[in-house]
């Protein structure tokens, strides 16, 4: 029988399309066929939907979701996170965006503001010993700036330039894809036509739903952080606002500006960003510990790292650190099991047969996800538990129950080639909270 759903229900949904589980090359070592992930795709997430999925280890590109395999992975892919308020700015990064104030402001403006408006002992001393995110982000904002009337001239004293960060809409415009094209053309080496507009569209300009916010109220979805100087777009954060946590996206700037350390700058900004709004957390994306170049993200410090395996946050720190430099891939809360059933050398044994069997698996992708014991994902035995009688899924524009399907009841959510063993395994992905929330899209 058909599920009859109004508007209003309908509209609070998120929609998911199962793509399944895969092998892929690591874009990170080069590996062939080095990473495992289940992939999903939407262009219709909630953001406290996608705050569900990161805190469970997924993230996006565009409208592709996934989770990384971590176990059967070259180079595991950990979730971090950072508590904003908490976050205390190293020397170099505090560096970096004085440097970069010095740079908007000019020689001249420093000296005759300091002239015009000169500071008191007390904020000098103040200043020479603290540095205070909040200000130093916006210090060379044009709107904030004074700009008192020189005596001599008789003009207001202006900046060497004028510098302005506003946050829009993801919205698509030619300027954007400009500066895009020509950063990944610089940046990562990637031919001029590599990206098309629309391939620049799904990327960076189709995120998660947005709100409009009232006043008072957070700015939840997908948006744009724009970086002028004199007018001119040379840099674009791209941020997902979740009901607790500032998400980063993307960078990407013009190459000229370079020399600038923009993805510093941003950092720092989108940080300060989330203490302004009351937004808890700051997501950096992945932490990649095998690779080198990713390893800067453990500088924005205190960082905490998901684990895979019981979804609570570890400090990126001595213990972790250490563990990692000596297996690509831990889970903290497995270590500590077994170390309080005093069997961690058995423990430590057993991962290691069981890696080696799954390495000789010969098609692991045509397995059910149920056999390959991926962290994170729920059991055949918790997935039969859920209520995926009622799930929702999305046929011709009509919500229907999964139920309604021809040969639904027989089915077993073992077969990977079975409706069934695909909607459960996306529900082993999602967790059961999400499968409350959500809808599945199957057929075109």
């Amino acid at each position: 029988m058909t599920t009859v759903v109004d508007r209003e229900t309908a509209r609070k949904l998120s929609l998911f399309r199962p793509l399944g589980y895969q092998r892929n090359a690591c874009g990170y070592c080069k590996s062939e066929n080095g990473t495992a992930a289940y992939y999903t795709s939407s262009v219709a997430v909630k953001p406290e939907h996608y705050e569900d999925l990161i805190n469970r280890g997924w993230r996006r590109s565009g409208t592709l979701y996934y989770k990384q395999n971590l176990e059967r992975s070259c180079c595991p892919h950990y979730t971090m996170r950072l508590e904003a308020s908490a976050f205390k700015p190293s020397r170099d990064q505090r560096q970096a965006i004085n440097r970069w104030n010095r740079y908007v402001l000019g020689p001249e403006y420093i000296r005759k503001a300091a002239q015009l408006c000169p500071k008191t002992r007390e904020e000098k001393r103040y200043r020479k010993n603290n540095f205070d995110l909040l200000t130093a982000v916006h210090e060379a904002e044009y709107c904030n700036l004074k700009r008192p009337v020189d005596p001599k001239t008789k003009r207001a004293i202006e900046p060497a330039h004028k510098f302005e960060v506003i946050i829009e809409t993801d919205s698509i415009s030619q300027r954007k894809f400009d500066v895009f094209r020509k950063y990944q053309e610089a940046i990562h080496n990637e031919p001029a036509d590599k990206w098309k507009n629309n391939d620049f569209k799904r990327f960076l300009c189709s995120g998660l739903k947005r709100n409009e916010p009232k006043e008072g109220e957070k700015r939840l979805g997908s948006w744009h952080q724009l970086y002028r100087l004199d007018g001119r777009l040379i840099a674009v954060g791209v941020l997902d606002l979740l009901p607790n946590g500032v998400s980063s996206v993307y960078l990407y700037y013009d190459p000229e500006f370079g020399d600038w350390e923009f993805g510093k700058l941003s950092a720092l900004r989108e940080i300060a960003f989330a203490i302004e709004n009351d937004y808890q957390y700051y997501y950096m994306g992945y932490y990649i510990h095998s690779c080198q170049k990713m390893r800067y993200k453990a500088q924005y410090r205190p960082q905490y790292i998901l684990d895979p395996e019981s979804f609570t946050w570890d400090p990126l720190d001595g213990e972790l650190m250490k563990k990692l430099d000596e297996r690509p891939y831990v889970s903290l809360s497995r270590d500590r099991k077994l170390a309080l059933e005093g069997s961690q050398e058995e423990g430590k044994k057993a991962t290691e047969n069981e890696e080696k069997g799954d390495v000789e698996m010969v098609n692991e992708e045509e397995l059910s996800l149920f056999d390959i014991h991926m962290p994170g994902a729920m059991t055949a035995e918790e997935v039969e538990k859920l209520d995926l009688d009622h799930w929702l899924l999305l046929v011709n524009g009509t919500l229907i129950h999964m139920e309604d399907l021809v040969g639904w009841e027989e089915a077993d959510v073992r077969n990977p080639q079975s409706v069934k063993g695909i909607v459960a395994e996306l529900a082993a992905m999602l967790g059961p909270e999400l499968v409350k929330t959500t809808a599945v899209v199957l057929f075109d």
